[in-house]
């Protein structure tokens, strides 16, 4: 089992930053694949930003260039640095983490809000 708890959403203006956090307890061990995704209402779960246990990244067309993922090892923890934000990127934001095996673990996400 794997444990996934995200902090660091809140209300920002437009052009703002904010840093997500995701960090991951149990058997971390296991983890191959982390990734961010978010979801508006009444919208699918799309991806955001993922990066493997190589640490090679991607992005969605719509964050490259503004949003950075990476993680720290030590800390099992991930990150999701998002710069010159815009009201497009208000939605709630979910850590995925997949195991060796395939399973697939969510956190409880986290609303950002981009409003002015």
């Amino acid at each position: 089992q794997v444990q996934l708890v995200e902090s660091g959403g809140g209300l920002v203006q437009p052009g703002g930053s904010l840093r997500l956090s995701c960090a991951a307890s149990g058997r971390v061990f296991t983890l191959y694949h982390m990734a961010w995704y978010r979801q508006t209402p009444g919208q699918e779960r799309d991806l955001v930003a993922s990066i493997n246990i190589n640490d090679n990244t991607n992005y969605a067309d719509s964050v490259k260039g503004r949003f950075t993922i990476s993680r720290d090892i030590a800390k099992d923890t991930m990150y999701l640095q998002m710069n010159s934000l815009k009201p497009e990127d208000t939605a709630v934001y979910y850590c995925q983490a997949v195991v060796y095996g395939g399973v697939i673990y969510w956190g409880q996400g986290t609303q950002v809000t981009v409003s002015s």
